[in-house]
């Protein structure tokens, strides 16, 4: 229940507080001549990060010219990785709800259907691992590359020390680090459902049952030959025994033995 429930949830979050950002970093560079100065250098970037392509421009502090520049480096690869991930995840998630609900027969029917699942959830377990490491990855070069006392170090009239350059504002990453702590949180998720789905499949069910079958061909086998067979049985072998020493006690024998014992003086005493 709390895979169908925060599952989704997770992954709406995870692709929102990424896929759908959009920020950016104010800089100032107040040149010797103050009339060449400019004093509020918007650079805005967003997702999927490929800072190669932000473009700005910088005053030169010589004359009217000015340089255009652009930030460094590109991280849409495990941007769009991560983003990806939490996108299908979502999407089989809610599929995966659906079957739950309104087609548990047929998610049961065969095995098929539980042993799809324990595959995907491992698969997808394994995706959100790599995909929240490797963002966060990106992330701490996204940090680096928009850091401005970095981004400044690419501007010419702030390598002279009669122009002053500093940072306005720097770019708020508050949603970005959400993202990187529901990708872990994800991956939790997934990775502790692999037990409850692994114990729909056969695979468990068939190695809980496998013992109790074993102790039942035991016991059947052990009634059916050693028990009855024992000397110490209470319907085998005592009974046997019990028949043979009533046949050696028998009474119809003494009497018949006693018989002889009384014709056998009667004989001698007539032949006498």
């Amino acid at each position: 229940m709390c895979m169908v429930i925060f599952a989704p949830l997770f992954a709406i979050f995870a692709f929102a507080t990424c896929g759908g950002y959009s920020g950016g970093l104010r800089l100032r560079v107040d040149c010797a001549n103050k009339t060449e100065s400019d004093l509020s250098i918007d650079i805005a970037f967003a997702y999927p990060f490929r800072l190669y392509q932000v473009n700005f421009d910088v005053p030169t502090c010589e004359g009217k010219q000015r340089e255009k520049l652009s930030l460094i480096g590109d991280f849409s690869s495990s941007a769009e990785f991560f983003v990806t991930i939490a996108v299908f995840a979502f999407l089989y998630s809610l599929a995966a709800t659906v079957v739950y609900i309104f087609f548990q027969n047929k998610y049961r029917e065969n095995n098929r259907g539980p042993l799809i699942d324990f595959i995907v959830t491992v698969v997808f377990s394994f995706m959100w691992l790599v995909g929240s490491s490797a963002w966060a990855k990106g992330l701490s070069d996204v940090k680096v590359a928009t850091d401005p006392d970095e981004v400044l170090l690419l501007i010419s009239a702030c390598k002279q020390q009669s122009n002053k350059c500093m940072p306005v504002h720097s770019p708020v990453m508050s949603s970005l680090n959400t993202s990187v702590v529901f990708g872990f949180l994800n991956f939790i998720l997934w990775a502790g459902n692999i037990w409850f789905v692994f114990k729909e499949t056969g695979w468990h069910s068939s190695g809980t049952r496998h013992p109790p079958d074993i102790m039942e061909k035991q016991s059947s086998s052990y009634n059916q030959g050693g028990y009855n067979q024992d000397s110490y049985g209470p319907s085998g072998g005592y009974n046997q025994q019990g028949g043979s020493f009533g046949q050696q006690t028998s009474y119809g024998q003494v009497d018949e033995f006693g018989q002889q014992q009384q014709s056998g003086p009667t004989s001698f005493a007539n032949q006498i």
